[in-house]
């Protein structure tokens, strides 16, 4: 079942974060608010290792996909167990499609929670697909949550950012940074060098390891990769900022409507146009081939099957051989 293209879709909402930056507590957090507006999101979680949820999902992989069975059978490790789970879920993707579809003029938001092993998702094929076929219906934001107490260091920092520049230009999507655990350590400081060069230099001043010449380099190629991103602070505990997150959403979703949107519909028609291309190359060249053979019959039972051409031309070779072979004899006899 396909959504109307006239209906406005909720935004689908990418979770993406580190193991301990607090994402699953965040989306806890989210989806209560939601409710509490009684605006219900669409839950779908794509951690198949998760012990415990702390909400309710509308569609669990673990309802379709037993890690600990997947890591047995195919004698992987936890990592690996992970990732083939999200490859056989992948596989059914389509019908999650159908079941959102059937729900998405009734609901607000379509939340995604992912693995904490963020490479998994991000850098796996299968989570491209879910990721590309979600935004090529859905106004997709990709929501990177970061946990504040823990990048105070100038190091830990710029191992965020960079991370989060290379998830940018992977998913290709609107993108917000969510400083997470606000409660614990105020995000200012990453603002102020997000906005201001100068002072992340000066907190590089204090760092006199090697670290500290490589970090002063990466900060000059970021800083315009800081100017496109939004920043919003938040805690998952006491839910300050969570209306900040919900306003970035609905600014990125517009962003994605008259940004996003056209470009990635332009790549859809590319590529539907080198397949049809390709299609009919290979229609082309089955035909040229089928031209060559002028479609002579195969026996089964391994007789040559002779063509009536080459029929037609070994009579004609007789004929002519005969002709020659009287004329000879003619010859023979005049003389």
């Amino acid at each position: 079942m396909e959504p109307s293209k006239d209906a406005k879709q909720p935004p689908v909402v990418l979770c993406i974060g580190m193991a301990g930056s607090g994402k699953t507590t965040f989306m806890q957090r989210i989806i209560a608010d939601l409710h509490a507006k009684k605006t219900p999101p669409y839950v779908l979680n794509l951690d198949p290792a998760v012990g415990t949820l702390p909400f309710t999902a509308n569609i669990d992989i673990r309802d379709t996909v037993n890690y600990k069975e997947v890591m047995k059978q195919y004698n992987l490790g936890p990592n690996g167990g992970i990732l083939t789970s999200l490859n056989l879920f992948t596989t059914k993707f389509d019908q999650v499609l159908n079941l959102v579809a059937k729900r998405s003029s009734s609901v607000s938001h379509i939340l995604v929670d992912t693995p904490g092993q963020i490479e998994i998702f991000t850098w796996s094929a299968s989570g491209a697909i879910i990721t590309d076929t979600l935004a090529a219906t859905y106004p997709t934001v990709v929501a990177y949550i970061i946990d504040t107490p823990r990048t105070t260091s100038p190091a830990t920092f710029m191992s965020n950012m960079l991370y989060a520049c290379s998830i940018l230009y992977k998913t290709k999507l609107p993108f917000i940074v969510v400083f997470n655990k606000t409660d614990v350590v105020s995000h200012q400081f990453a603002v102020e060098w997000m906005t201001d060069f100068e002072k992340f230099q000066e907190a590089l001043s204090h760092d006199t390891s090697y670290m500290s010449s490589l970090m002063n380099s990466m900060s000059l190629v970021l800083d315009e990769f800081y100017n496109h991103l939004k920043v919003v602070g938040v805690s998952a505990v006491t839910g300050q900022g969570i209306d900040d997150f919900f306003n970035a959403i609905h600014e990125a979703a517009e962003e994605y409507e008259t940004e996003y949107k056209p470009e990635i519909e332009r790549l859809i028609r590319e590529k539907m146009e080198r397949e049809e291309k390709n299609k009919q190359e290979q229609i082309d060249k089955l035909m040229k081939d089928m031209k060559l053979s002028k479609g002579k019959e195969v026996p089964l039972d391994g007789t040559p099957v002779v063509d009536d051409e080459d029929e037609r031309s070994e009579d004609e070779d007789d004929y002519s051989e005969g002709k020659r072979s009287k004329n000879n004899t003619a010859d023979c006899i005049t003389s």
